[in-house]
This record gives structure tokens, C-alpha cells and sequence, in this order.
């Protein structure tokens, strides 16, 4: 897995979450969306490996 990548997908996802403000304090929205930014660049290369 391209660590580039990871880093991307958390650091915008966390970023993005800070936008949520129902999930709680600032720090826990953006480990929310760090982790799910972690799993979606995980998850990419094994959906194009299905997809094609």
C-alpha cells in the first residue's frame, strides 16, 4: 500500500469531519475521520482488483 495515499485519505477525512459536529469534541472527529480515511485507501486497491 502506497503510504502517500494513506496519509492523504486521513488527513482529509479528518479534516472533513471536523464538520460533524454530532460526533462529539474536536479530537474524537478527527481520529473518526482519520480511521475511516485509513480503511477507504486500504480498501482501494483490493475494490479495483475485484472491479477488474
Amino acid at each position: 500500500m502506497d503510504m502517500t495515499a494513506l496519509v492523504f485519505y486521513a488527513c482529509i477525512c479528518g479534516c472533513l469531519s471536523l464538520a460533524g459536529p454530532r460526533l462529539g469534541a474536536p479530537f474524537v472527529r478527527f481520529g473518526i475521520g482519520a480511521a475511516v480515511g485509513i480503511a477507504a485507501a486500504a480498501l482501494l486497491p483490493v475494490i479495483r482488483q475485484v472491479m477488474y
